[in-house]
């Protein structure tokens, strides 16, 4: 396939890079975020319980109370 028009997909790569990518165990995509943080920063957010989030809601808003709402249902 020499016009790749969508390299995100693995159907779209060359069977070697597939492989090579696949023999990483999904490291290969994720260097960054709370898991690649030193320990130190990871138990200084996680003290925080939350709050170091910007958050998407008002603490006690309407938007709030109607996200909590749809979260607990099927």
């Amino acid at each position: 396939m020499a016009d790749n028009q969508n390299p995100g997909n693995f159907a779209n790569r060359p069977k070697d890079e597939v492989r090579e990518i696949a023999s990483k165990g999904g490291q290969a995509s994720h260097n960054s975020g709370f898991a690649s943080m030193d320990p130190d920063k990871q138990r200084e957010i996680a003290s925080k319980g939350g709050q170091a989030s910007s958050g998407s809601f008002e603490p006690g808003s309407e938007k709030a109370r109607e996200a909590g709402r749809k979260g607990g249902s099927k």
